[in-house]
């Protein structure tokens, strides 16, 4: 942990545990070398126009104040809409929605309002980057529950291992980042069965919820059993509809707990920004082939990706949700994930993100990179073409250096 230290008097301790976004740092590194960037997992494509004329119409009408700091009554309304007809999560847009700036967001209020310093939280390994911090701001002791590849399932004894009378909560990432795996049925079961048994809460993260393929289905762990009194689900707008900018998402729980995530929320953000907040009902209008055309194009970019990759040498762990591939790259022949990353980025004009940027302990991922494709096509095939060859050259490399 030194290596995150910021030697100075004033700066608090808790910020001494974690480093800055290793994921935006990448995106600096590309934009600086003019790469291709396949690390940050953002489209580099428009929304729908429905949802920009919304936008545009939200200003013009006078939406420009605050609104009220848990939502837009509107926007709540048309989300326990959706959480009814998708999800199956019965909600009252009154007493178990708050609307947030962005998922990040909603992770930090919901943990902040129920864990309590020296809690444990279990956390499922690889992870996407902000749950480590997110644990540590709100004082939360992390339990890390490995996922193998390639399935990127938890074994059930360690599962079991991990939950006790003391656990306070689970975070629950299904369809996951950076793996892009779906929790099977059985795993979400287990999850459910171990929470009620400890008395512990779900805290989710289901912001890929649309994106999922090869026939699989997404469950929100809410519907099971009795998991509505003891779960956080977290949705949001950034990833279905291109806007990642917009920073909005919103919290479903029980009424307590809502009342606990209104009160952190207030103090963190005041609120979302109401026109988008505005335009985002429109996004909840959109007529249903408009999630069949989602995840028809993902599946296509996926395709087109993992095609590239495999051909550059690259071995890949298929996902069959969101928009990420995680790859392991022992043949390349680099010291770590790092040092690869800056690479390929410098030397082949692509930017994946290091994969021990998802794990507590970093050796685990020190022979892993992660690469998004929520880009144009032409973009990604611009990336095949420089990635033709990359297992070439990296040996040239190795043997240049040895020489």
């Amino acid at each position: 942990m030194d290596t995150y230290r910021i030697d100075h008097p004033l700066v608090a301790d808790r910020v001494q545990h974690f480093p800055e976004s290793v994921i935006r740092d990448m995106s600096r590194v590309a934009a600086e070398h003019k790469a291709i960037n396949l690390g940050q997992g953002f489209p580099d494509f428009d929304p729908p126009k429905e949802i920009m004329e919304a936008a545009k119409k939200a200003i013009d009408d006078g939406y420009n104040q605050y609104a009220v700091t848990w939502g837009a009554p509107q926007l709540r309304h048309a989300i326990s809409s959706k959480l009814k007809a998708f999800n199956k999560i019965d909600t009252h847009p009154d007493q178990n929605i708050v609307v947030t700036c962005g998922a990040t967001e909603a992770m930090m209020a919901s943990l902040l309002a129920t864990v309590d310093p020296g809690d444990e939280v279990v956390i499922f390994e690889p992870f996407y980057e902000n749950f480590g911090p997110d644990a540590v701001v709100s004082g939360a002791k992390p339990v890390h529950v490995p996922l193998h590849e390639p399935e990127f399932q938890p074994d059930e004894e360690l599962l079991k291992k991990a939950f006790h009378r003391g656990t306070k909560a689970v975070i629950v990432n299904t369809p996951g980042n950076p793996t892009g795996r779906v929790f099977t049925d059985p795993t979400l079961k287990l999850i459910a069965d171990l929470c009620e048994e400890n008395n512990a809460l779900a805290v989710t993260d289901e912001i890929y919820e649309h994106m999922i393929y090869d026939g699989l289905h997404h469950t929100s762990i809410a519907t099971l059993g009795d998991m509505h009194e003891r779960t956080i689900t977290i949705c949001g707008f950034s990833k279905t509809y291109s806007v990642t900018g917009w920073r909005l998402a919103y919290t479903a729980a029980p009424k307590p707990i809502t009342d606990a995530i209104k009160r952190v929320h207030d103090f963190l953000t005041v609120g979302a920004a109401h026109p988008l907040q505005i335009a985002a009902v429109a996004a909840l209008e959109l007529p249903s082939s408009y999630y069949d055309w989602l995840r028809d194009t993902y599946d296509k970019k996926r395709g087109i990706l993992l095609s590239a990759l495999e051909k550059a040498g690259f071995k890949c762990y298929r996902p069959n949700a969101a928009y990420y591939i995680m790859t392991d790259i022992t043949d390349f022949g680099f010291e770590d994930d790092f040092a690869f990353a800056y690479w390929l980025t410098k030397e082949i004009g692509v930017t994946p993100v290091p994969g021990s940027s998802f794990f507590a302990d970093k050796e685990k991922g020190k022979q892993m990179v992660r690469f998004a494709f929520p880009k144009k096509e032409e973009t990604l095939n611009a990336a095949a073409e420089r990635l033709a060859g990359t297992k070439e050259k990296a040996e040239a490399r190795v043997k240049a250096e040895v020489a």
